[in-house]
């Protein structure tokens, strides 16, 4: 049993308070904190949990941080709020003894980058001071992390292509809404795309790249090639992998939004003088659209993410695709937020429990598929998410 901090109260952090909550043998204490203490006790009062203690806390101050920590003590931190929050949890984390955990890697605020190497520079860190840091640990970057690994393990002599495949078939009624940080999902899909083929990195331009994918009970669906941030960890650590891609559906109503967006000067992250005040165009967007935690209600359809592989077992090459299917509707039901939050907070939960319970264990910062998939695979369709595999299949890619 361990005492567990959850920062952040979006629909992340909704979900991962209300599986915490169902897990207590595992989670003997729970706290839950954000800049924003009313959105904490919403969701506490909403779950009806005793032990969810709610705080104030503003996770871009380490001061802040050390405060509560010292206070609550947690033996483990479950990060859900901004990646650009990831550096300052985990030095808070180094120095009150806590594990930690994400569902996104850093980001500096000033720069649309994504990459591990600013977390894995901790690794020596907390490894002298024994304690597990697990980055990316929600659903894409996450289980499907732990779906190649799986694989590797089970099906694969040789992994040679993975595409990973993201489809929301979901409808919120809105004109333009983003499923989760308005902030954060724009900078991502905006930025150039990235794949690796033959051992480099091949850039591309936004949305350059199409294909139309089939998903499972959804059907076909247009999909784009971008960069995500997975692939840089599974291309470490699967070294046999010949090519390396990710792919994520979008609507059309969505990319011309979008362009709007751009062409009109709202995506950027350049501070500029309005009025007298210095202010950020995207964040000021992001002020003026839905709230993604609120879009749940009126949510229809379902998302569908998996791995598409293709290597060599025995000799002889096969293909295998394993994913899941999570219904809007469901999710809304058991915990009042949309799908896309909901696969993330689910597997964040799960991900906290194998540290607590000695599953994963082993001092430094790792990625998920460093870890034996198997325990956490089992506990996946136990919490809300049960996977599919189809064997030997055309794979469309």
């Amino acid at each position: 049993m361990g005492k567990v901090l959850i920062i952040g109260a979006g629909g992340v952090g909704r979900v991962v308070a209300h599986k915490v909550a169902k897990v207590p043998e595992v989670f003997s204490e729970i706290m839950l904190a954000s800049r924003t203490k009313s959105k904490c006790d919403q969701i506490a009062q909403a779950i009806g949990d005793r032990r969810i203690q709610t705080a104030e806390i503003d996770a871009d101050h380490l001061e802040s941080l050390l405060h509560l920590m010292d206070t609550f003590k947690p033996d483990l931190v479950i990060h859900v709020a901004l990646p650009y929050q990831d550096l300052t949890i985990m030095e808070a984390c180094l120095k009150v003894g806590a594990h930690y955990l994400d569902t996104a890697n850093y980001e500096p605020p000033d720069e649309a980058k994504f990459e591990y190497k600013w977390q894995w520079a901790y690794h020596e860190r907390f490894q002298r001071a024994g304690l597990t840091a697990l980055l990316g640990c929600g659903f894409d970057p996450g289980v499907t992390n732990v779906f190649t690994a799986y694989a590797a393990k089970h099906h694969f002599d040789e992994i040679h292509y993975l595409d990973i495949v993201d489809c929301n078939a979901g409808d919120h009624g809105k004109p333009f809404a983003t499923n989760f940080n308005p902030e954060i999902n724009i900078r991502e899909v905006t930025q150039k795309g990235k794949y690796w083929e033959d051992g480099k990195w091949i850039e591309t331009e936004p949305h350059e790249i199409h294909r139309i994918l089939t998903y499972p009970n959804i059907g076909p669906r247009k999909s784009y090639l971008m960069y995500h941030e997975e692939l840089e960890s599974l291309v470490k650590h699967f070294p046999t992998l010949k090519r390396a891609r990710f792919w994520m559906t979008f609507g059309e109503e969505y990319l011309t939004h979008l362009r709007v967006i751009q062409n009109i000067g709202m995506a950027s992250i350049k501070p500029i003088l309005f009025e007298g005040k210095e202010i950020v165009p995207l964040k000021f967007l992001k002020a003026l659209l839905p709230n993604p935690a609120e879009l749940g209600e009126h949510y229809t359809g379902e998302t569908s993410i998996g791995c598409r592989i293709r290597g060599i077992k025995g000799g002889r090459e096969k293909t295998y695709y394993i994913y899941n299917n999570c219904k809007h509707q469901d999710a809304y039901r058991e915990t009042g937020t949309q799908a896309v939050s909901y696969t993330t907070g689910v597997p964040a939960m799960i991900g906290a429990m194998m540290i607590l319970t000695g599953k994963w264990k082993g001092p430094g910062v790792f990625n998920p598929e460093e870890f034996d998939p198997d325990p956490f695979m089992e506990q996946l369709p136990l919490h809300g998410l049960p996977c599919h595999e189809l064997y030997d299949i055309d794979l469309e890619l």
